[in-house]
């Protein structure tokens, strides 16, 4: 079959062997495969992560010295089943999985592993209890985001975004978008979305984000009148818990304690606001912890590759709550697939492209610029070499 390797960080198409499912895998025909950011940070940072996942038990990641078909957002139609799998639905039922293949003993991560051929193919493998049929006719291209809409529904959750929350978007990038599209799915009111590009500022309105800034000229925290009661100053935190219990302190027999308590349960005590870090690249974190207000919840979404460093004492000082976000569960993956499938979450701003396997490089190269791209697929039965 058709696909497209990485190696040594070129890429190149060739016609590699077929693939033949075994016991529990089931074999897709591939209708579209979603470039993913981590995608364009693994073709030339793979041996830094590599070697970071090797350290916790993992030594499948992919590596530049290997011949790797990446490709791990993807939508396509049954082909065949492995010896001893249940037909669980028949032959050209579209479907999506997991990225996540079991092959006997062992797990890899599909298109990010030697061991576990991705999609920038004609085929890929997938692993049976992790496959979902598509629901209500749904389109490939629009189901083909399931995947990185399932990235950013895990990530909104692990901010706790509530709907009284203001959300900073950093980065208006395919995940920045998809974020925006999931903090506003979930019924957050006030998304703010911050980009140098003109190109994804307004991508991120079509999204829903209810302030665009262009941080060149404005400050995403001081956006929204919420704002004013944000703190930047430790020492006004200070100072409001002294005027507090001046107040509380003045009434006899105040049970002032249980009151603080019952403040901080009510919500009516001081917040930030919950950022979510979705450019990834070095020095992101730092600036976020730097410039974000006292008591932000910051949501790390962006993959950067490469190490970074931040000032933890300025963290500290501030109370920044730092959360990483890695991939999704199950049922996130399913309830993605369920809104996009319903209308629920429109993702059809996302898609600015569409490539065969020949314009994947071209593809690759194009999502440099943001002004040009922002979700870009791949279909491999097109002849489409250019975007």
């Amino acid at each position: 079959m058709r696909a497209v390797t990485c190696h040594e960080a070129e890429l190149a198409v060739e016609e590699i062997a077929d693939l033949t499912p075994t016991k529990g895998q089931v074999l897709i025909d591939v209708e579209r495969c979603g470039i993913c950011g981590s995608d364009l940070h693994a073709r030339t940072h793979c041996d830094e992560t590599a070697d970071d996942v090797a350290a916790l038990g993992y030594d499948g990641f992919m590596r530049s010295s290997q011949r790797v078909v990446m490709g791990h957002e993807f939508v396509g139609t049954v082909a065949d089943y492995g010896p001893k799998t249940k037909k669980s639905w028949p032959v050209g039922t579209r479907v999506v999985a997991l990225p996540v293949l079991r092959s006997g003993t062992e797990v890899h991560l599909t298109g990010l592993s030697e061991q576990a051929s991705g999609a920038y193919a004609d085929q890929v493998l997938v692993t049976a209890s992790m496959t979902m049929p598509v629901p209500n006719g749904l389109d490939a291209d629009r189901a083909a985001l399931t995947e990185p809409m399932a990235v950013a529904l895990h990530a909104v959750r692990r901010g706790q975004a509530a709907a009284k929350d203001v959300a900073v978007v950093i980065g208006c990038g395919p995940i920045g978008l998809a974020v925006i599209l999931m903090l506003k799915a979930t019924g957050v009111k006030h998304v703010i979305a911050s980009d140098f590009s003109a190109g994804r500022r307004a991508l991120a309105e079509q999204c829903g984000a209810d302030v665009v800034i262009d941080p060149a000229s404005a400050s995403p925290w001081s956006s929204f009148e919420e704002s004013r009661r944000y703190l930047t100053n430790p020492i006004a935190l200070a100072e409001l818990g002294l005027d507090a219990m001046d107040k509380l302190r003045a009434v006899p027999l105040l049970p002032w304690a249980h009151v603080m308590r019952a403040a901080e349960k009510a919500g009516a005590t001081p917040r930030g606001p919950v950022v979510f870090e979705c450019v990834g690249v070095p020095g992101m974190i730092e600036h976020i912890v730097s410039s974000a207000p006292l008591l932000s919840r910051v949501v790390v979404v962006g993959v950067c590759m490469e190490a970074d460093s931040f000032r933890p004492s300025m963290a500290i000082n501030k109370e920044i709550d730092l959360r990483f976000a890695f991939a999704y569960d199950p049922s996130e993956f399913h309830q993605t697939l369920q809104w996009i499938a319903s209308g629920k979450v429109d993702v059809t701003p996302l898609v600015t492209g569409t490539v065969g396997l020949d314009g994947v490089a071209a593809a690759f190269e194009a999502l440099g610029d943001p002004e040009k791209h922002a979700k870009i697929l791949v279909d491999p039965s097109s002849a489409v070499a250019t975007v």
